[in-house]
């Protein structure tokens, strides 16, 4: 387990809009910066519903992890942003998709607003492999 901190970044996940990298590793855990739902090879917001939406923070998520040599189903911790709590239900059923088991702490907040006009934003802390 390295005690250095280790920043991640990838091409597979949108490049950050702002002084923070995707990821940083330390001691034995990834900590995620938030992700919205921005398509990486278009770097355009997705279109669609709430759940697409959601889907998509999560594959960019995912992309992350991959790079860092994990994956989602090690997160320990997550935190998802929404602007309508009353879309709840629905992010719920995006997220579900990604975890069928073994679900990970969580909190969900709604928020006034986030960056670059986004409904949703999901960040997360995932246990390193090895």
């Amino acid at each position: 387990m390295s005690h250095e901190i280790q920043r991640i970044t990838t091409e597979a996940a949108p490049q950050a809009i702002g002084p923070y990298c995707q990821a940083v590793a330390h001691n034995g855990l990834l900590f995620c910066s938030g992700q919205i739902p921005i398509d990486p090879q278009t770097s355009a917001m997705v279109e669609g519903d709430i759940k697409a939406k959601t889907r998509r923070c999560l594959e960019n998520l995912t992309a992350v992890c991959a790079e860092a040599n994990t994956s989602l189903d090690r997160a320990i911790k997550m935190t998802v942003y929404v602007k309508d709590l009353a879309l709840f239900g629905d992010v719920n059923e995006a997220y579900a998709e990604f975890f069928p088991s073994n679900v990970p702490a969580r909190t969900t907040v709604q928020i006034a607003a986030l960056p670059a006009g986004a409904e949703v934003e999901v960040d997360a802390i995932v246990a390193l492999t090895g």
